[in-house]
């Protein structure tokens, strides 16, 4: 079962950073708004984390009698071991340490919502998840705030924003309200996983508090992300051609901007991983073969 888990937390990064087109992000085709990662480095870090994903659903499974805040320390521990492995893959280069924590938290959460021979389902991993994490914002963000250290305690310094830590400590409610069902809508509406994976995305943008473009670009940038993935979902994201161009400009913009929505793909990889969890596989109709190809030639 660790195993199990691990392997879907392993799937949501892959499957992430393969997405294309994303506004600013590194994918397939482009390096995005980044100058020093492309996919290959983040094959690298993944094949250098993967191990983590299980340790952690392993964990989960160990103590799942015991204390939820007994999970985080464990938890933490063995993230710092895969975190160095991460930056020497990547020779100092932050691929994939947001999702590193917030996937290995979702593993361990898993762990401990597993209850015999049936899967968790979404439901029990976010209260899990929110267990695991209660307190973490007043401890590291408020309890910090006259000292920040990190990008995080910096940040909600500056601007209160609670960053991945909030996100875990309510239970991930952006992915439960708009990753899962965005994802499942699309898949269930016969679009290839692709695409489904991009519409997905940019449902996140749209709502998520993301410190990776905050970080890069200050309020303003947050702003301009947010309404620019609104007005794209609003007018059918990225399940109609002209939802895939404006999409296209999106990241062109961001580019141009050098800001780069990494919470959002944080999230996305979350909402792929708990997927799996709780079903075991995306439909056939969303994974026999390749999509027809776009006109600007991307999956559709």
């Amino acid at each position: 079962m660790a195993w199990t888990i691990g392997s879907a937390c392993l799937s949501g990064i892959l499957l992430e950073v393969s997405a294309h087109p994303k506004p600013g992000l590194v994918t397939a085709r482009s390096m995005g708004a980044h100058a020093d990662m492309d996919q290959q480095t983040f094959m690298l870090t993944s094949a250098a984390i993967a191990p983590c994903f299980h340790r952690c659903a392993a964990i989960g499974l160990s103590l799942e009698g015991c204390a939820a805040a007994a999970v985080l320390p464990a938890v933490r521990a063995v993230g710092r071991e895969y975190d160095a492995l991460l930056l020497a893959a990547s020779n100092g280069v932050n691929t994939q340490r947001g999702a590193l924590f917030a996937l290995g938290i979702t593993a361990a959460a898993a762990g401990r919502a597993q209850r015999g021979e049936a899967a968790p389902n979404s439901t029990q991993i976010f209260a899990e998840v929110a267990a695991i994490t209660q307190g973490l914002v007043q401890r590291e963000l408020i309890e910090r705030r006259d000292d920040p250290a990190t990008a995080g305690e910096q940040l909600h310094a500056r601007y209160g924003a609670r960053g991945i830590r909030g996100e875990v400590e309510d239970g991930f409610p952006t992915v439960a309200a708009h990753g899962l069902s965005t994802l499942r809508a699309a898949i269930d509406a016969g679009h290839g996983l692709n695409r489904a994976l991009v519409h997905t995305l940019i449902h996140l943008i749209a709502e998520t508090e993301d410190t990776t473009v905050l970080w890069r670009g200050g309020p303003d940038a947050l702003a301009f992300a947010r309404d620019r993935a609104r007005r794209i979902r609003d007018l059918g994201g990225a399940l109609t051609d002209d939802g895939i161009a404006r999409i296209h400009a999106f990241g062109d913009a961001c580019v141009a901007r050098r800001i780069s929505a990494g919470g959002a793909a944080d999230l996305l990889a979350v909402t792929i991983a708990v997927h799996l969890i709780e079903r075991g596989s995306f439909p056939v109709s969303a994974t026999t073969g390749f999509e027809a190809l776009h006109a600007t030639g991307d999956y559709q």
